[in-house]
């Protein structure tokens, strides 16, 4: 009921994840000022953007792109920060299915026919109760219309925050943690792999390479942000 509603809105209001304000009705966990001013990144549009070439030389991947641009203390910052630490699984949602909407119009996403996310460590995922990239995925499938496989591919080891590692101790961390438990899942599909946030791109070029390996298969990366400019 209507004043139901009403009520729960006065006692509990939606607030919005980037800027703190109370949500209208219509608004879902960010408000229309702050979407609007969301830094995008466009990469969707051009195949050698930045975050593509973090991986030249490094793993073949057919295209790779990021929704948007993230900066330590900005509001990208604050939403991937309550979307993995402060249980907001509706945030991942929310921006797999406004990404979704870009990238099935995005000639060099066209031909992808299953979404994977990079898996949590079991113990990871039993302390958190969700893994956030599973959420952007499911957000992706909403507009996309591509199924979600989140047993393709198995983490092995739990490694810990990757944050304030070097680039070479990231890559050293993740080399051969990820396996292909049943490689029918993947074989000769264009795989999108999803990640939350793309830093060194050291996590991504394991799982790259361990699905790779087998006959047919392409990988294209999407994430939520990307820390390069």
């Amino acid at each position: 009921m209507l004043w139901i509603e009403d009520f729960f809105s006065l006692v509990f209001p939606k607030i919005c994840v980037a800027c703190g304000n109370n949500l209208l009705k219509n608004e879902f966990v960010i408000c229309t000022r702050c979407e609007y001013h969301l830094p995008k990144t466009g990469f969707h549009l051009d195949p050698e953007n930045p975050a593509s070439r973090l991986f030249w030389g490094r793993v073949r991947l057919e295209n790779c792109a990021s929704y948007l641009f993230f900066t330590k203390g900005e509001k990208v910052q604050r939403m991937i920060h309550h979307l993995k630490y402060k249980g907001r699984k509706d945030i991942g949602f929310f921006l797999g299915k406004r990404y979704g909407y870009s990238l099935r119009e995005s000639p060099s996403f066209m031909s992808v026919e299953v979404i994977v996310p990079v898996p949590l460590h079991k113990k990871r995922l039993m302390q958190r109760g969700y893994n956030q990239s599973e959420q952007f995925a499911n957000g992706l499938k909403a507009s996309m219309g591509i199924p979600v496989d989140s047993y393709a591919l198995i983490r092995t080891k739990n490694t810990g925050t990757q944050t304030k590692k070097s680039r070479f101790s990231r890559w050293e961390n993740v080399a051969e943690m990820f396996y292909v438990p049943d490689p029918s899942r993947i074989a000769g599909k264009h795989v999108l792999l999803v990640d939350d946030v793309i830093t060194t791109g050291a996590t991504l070029e394991a799982c790259a390479r361990a699905m790779l390996k087998f006959p047919g298969v392409k990988v294209s990366v999407a994430s939520i942000a990307v820390a390069i400019h």
